[in-house]
């Protein structure tokens, strides 16, 4: 929210009350309660009316220190993100004082309060990260006509009643917290979600509230009110309503943050690293679970308007089989429901007679899991609705009627998900698909949720709900799915999301249009949504509108195998390969190979996602920070720890460009190639290539060649690689079963001289083959047993 008119001037009728001075601090819970005056205070007579603000400081967990302000004591009641969810809190922290002024230090950050000017500073050592300043907090009143169109229309949130002297008139004065913190020179920002906008987000508005925009607007699917700082520290505000972030574009050197509301709550996350600071994040708003392994194969739609009877889904799974594209999910779209009907929860009678039949016919012939297309939105046509509105199972209009339109589906209304008997009726259906033969569901929508004239059956706040609603209800649909299931074995592909969804995975990006800046917008959106705590990221290859040409389908498919979850997705063509011609067939037999492969590198990334929070795509300065090359790069990341990708947006006979950070770089196709970096480099890729490059010091677990899935026994027939691996270093990897977190085995790789020594630690791992590579040769030798040891002296 701007409340100025420049920097000097605020907007014509914005009045403000800064937190100014601390009038009274105590030591309340470990933590310090702070009373805030927002004028001077100099004798007794100043105490007399203006707003005061109770300030809490305190750490719920080591490294972590919280910030709330609140102006009245008592307001409606707040929807805010649960805390440590699935993990315990680590508190760790002291309370000291200095003079007047007042320390709190938790896990190497620490939070220095001056009571007179009122300031907070946060420390790391000897560090400055970030401080708020004097008249950095405070409350502002604000005229209707300059809030945004949903602040507007929600404006009796935060409506003091003697600012309104007809109550049945619309409020003009809305009442915002605001909160700022610095911008140190050279300072950037990342995160606040899934945003396809430019990746770094100093000079941006962004405004924390979902939307069903696509990929090509400032608005998104998965708004999370979290940005990370590369810096050293993280910010995350504890609000699910509309948090408006300013980053650096109302006042060039401060992040505003303001909410139409009586409270505001962030927590500043220091971490060493960035990992750290997302370690420590997601430890507090929730770690993900681990998807099943046969998630991380290919899924195939036959799209939103094509056909879906059983002789094109056949014959869709043969074509792919023959040409060794084996598909693991099958994924049926909008349309295996009747036209007018969604959601009916019912397989439409002309194209699936007898659908239960129809899937174990599929499974097993082709060996494939299905997923289904689904949303929380019921038409009124739907066989369901009336039950819907018998059992009061909708959100609500304040008159009580059902809240409904026509945007999507004829009369629609929505599933209340704060009703359990609601949500125990929406399982109920899930679970007669299940009783089918389904094994995964599409959770679709969720963004274009009603925040005005609409109650909820839990009585939440409809303002705050609008985002938490997208975590409702994927959190009703996952759950439903672990519990049928088993713990790691369920599995979402949602599109909403907010903060503590990652909980929930997988999430792909929306709906993208098929060129290259689409392509662009979209890795933008994967690396925005992966900086915000989400650990896995995945969207429609070749783009969803349009019908992509030959050129731009290779390019999506590389980047698409290449991401932590790959999808054959659009909306009037198809995206099987051989309607681009068979040597796209080809291309993407040969990724898929890979991917297949590396299924043990990748699910043991996925095992600490799920223990760290560390996410599988990475932004290049999340592995990189000390290179600040890398806090700009938007069109390349790491695939874990150890691969580096960079997708081409460019024809064939075109230049494209990438960069590759300090060290030496070996070629994963090509491994004969090695580059010494830092280096950007110039050069033309063909279509059916990717440059795909490994760190030094990397030890990568493949699988067996051939397995034509993902989903096999990780530690059997395993080639170990080990890349440029220095004399006295050590390096090991964790090779997991596949099930779960569990671990198969631990192989270590030790250099000695000339001898590069390979065995199993721990556990059970099938050695086949052992490969050292090193400037641009190679020591292949075949293993059997549990050690190996290498003559490296010719490399």
């Amino acid at each position: 929210m701007k409340f100025n008119d420049g920097f000097w001037l605020l907007k014509n009728g914005v009045r403000p009350y800064y937190a100014l001075q601390v009038v009274q601090s105590k030591v309340e819970d470990d933590a310090y309660s702070l009373q805030v005056a927002t004028k001077p205070i100099r004798h007794r007579g100043d105490t007399l009316g203006g707003p005061i603000l109770t300030i809490k400081v305190h750490s719920p967990t080591e490294g972590v220190i919280g910030v709330k302000i609140d102006h009245y004591k008592y307001s409606e009641p707040n929807v805010t993100t649960a805390l440590f969810p699935n993990a315990q809190a680590r508190p760790n922290l002291s309370l000291g004082k200095n003079g007047d002024v007042l320390k709190l230090t938790s896990g190497g950050v620490e939070a220095e309060i001056t009571p007179n000017p009122y300031t907070i500073t946060f420390n790391a050592g000897r560090k400055i990260l970030t401080f708020a300043g004097y008249k950095h907090q405070g409350v502002f009143e604000v005229p209707s006509k300059w809030t945004a169109t949903t602040a507007s229309n929600s404006s009796c949130l935060a409506m003091d009643p003697s600012s309104n002297p007809n109550p049945k008139a619309p409020p003009t004065i809305i009442k915002y917290l605001n909160s700022e913190l610095n911008i140190s020179p050279g300072e950037l920002f990342y995160g606040l979600g899934e945003q396809f906008g430019a990746f770094i987000k100093n000079g941006q508005a962004i405004s924390s509230w979902n939307a069903d925009g696509g990929t090509s607007s400032e608005q998104a699917y998965k708004c999370v009110p979290f940005y990370i700082s590369n810096r050293g520290y993280g910010i995350f505000v504890n609000h699910n309503g509309e948090v408006e972030f300013e980053v650096g574009s109302e006042k060039v050197s401060r992040v505003g943050v303001s909410v139409a509301d009586n409270t505001l709550e962030y927590f500043l996350v220091y971490g060493e690293n960035p990992l750290q600071i997302l370690e420590r994040y997601t430890l507090l708003t929730g770690r993900p679970a681990v998807p099943p392994s046969w998630t991380f194969g290919l899924w195939l739609s036959t799209s939103f308007l094509t056909d879906y009877d059983s002789k094109t889904v056949s014959g869709f799974l043969k074509g792919m089989r023959d040409r060794d594209c084996n598909v693991r999910v099958f994924h049926f779209d909008c349309f295996w429901m009747k036209q007018y009907e969604w959601t009916s929860f019912t397989f439409d009678p002309e194209n699936f007679p007898d659908p239960k039949k129809y899937l174990s016919e599929i499974k097993t012939e082709y060996g494939v899991k299905t997923c289904l297309w689904i949303n929380p939105y019921i038409s009124q046509l739907s066989p369901v609705f009336n039950e819907c509105v018998k059992n009061e199972y909708l959100i609500k209009r304040t008159d009580g009627t059902p809240w409904q339109w026509d945007l999507w589906q004829p009369g629609l209304g929505i599933v209340d998900f704060t009703n359990p008997a609601a949500r125990k009726w929406y399982v109920g259906k899930l679970t007669n698909l299940l009783d089918m033969g389904v094994d995964a569901f599409k959770t679709d929508f969720g963004e274009r949720i009603p925040h005005t004239g609409v109650r909820y059956h839990d009585g939440s706040d409809p303002m705050r709900m609008h985002n938490a609603y997208s975590v409702l209800y994927n959190e009703t649909v996952f759950n439903m799915l672990e519990k049928r299931f088993g713990k790691n074995e369920a599995v979402v592909f949602a599109r909403s999301s907010s903060a503590g969804g990652q909980r929930f995975p997988v999430h792909w990006g929306g709906d993208c249009e098929s060129t290259f800046e689409a392509m662009a917008e979209t890795i933008r959106g994967c690396l925005s949504l992966t900086t915000s705590g989400f650990a896995f990221s995945s969207h429609d290859i070749g783009g969803f509108e349009g019908h992509p040409p030959p050129e731009i389908y290779h390019r999506w498919v590389a980047f698409g195998l290449f991401s932590s979850h790959s999808r054959l997705h659009g909306s009037a063509s198809y995206r099987v390969p051989w309607e681009y011609g068979e040597p796209a067939a080809k291309t993407l037999a040969k990724f898929l190979e890979t991917k297949h492969r590396l299924m043990p590198y990748l699910y043991g990334h996925a095992i600490e996602s799920n223990l760290k929070g560390h996410p599988i795509m990475r932004a290049m300065f999340l592995e990189f920070i000390e290179d600040r090359t890398t806090h700009y790069l938007d069109r390349q990341y790491m695939l874990g720890r150890s691969l580096l990708v960079a997708p081409v947006f460019v024809p064939e006979h075109e230049e494209t460009e990438y960069y590759l950070p300090a060290g030496r770089w070996t070629s994963f196709y090509k491994p004969e190639r090695f580059i010494d970096g830092p280096k950007w480099v110039k050069e033309i890729i063909a279509v059916d290539d990717i440059p795909l490059w490994v760190r030094a010091g990397s030890i990568i677990v493949l699988g067996p060649s051939g397995t034509k899935r993902p989903d096999y026994e990780y530690n059997k027939g395993v080639e170990i690689r080990i890349y440029e691996l220095e004399d006295g270093h050590r390096v090991q990897a964790d090779v997991p079963s596949g099930k779960g977190t569990d671990t198969a085995g631990t192989v270590l790789a030790e250099r000695k001289g000339d001898k590069l020594e390979i065995q199993v630690v721990k556990g059970t791992v099938d050695l086949a083959t052992v490969v050292f590579f090193s400037g641009g040769k190679a020591v292949t030798q075949e293993a059997s047993g549990k050690q190996v040891v290498l003559d490296v002296k010719n490399t």
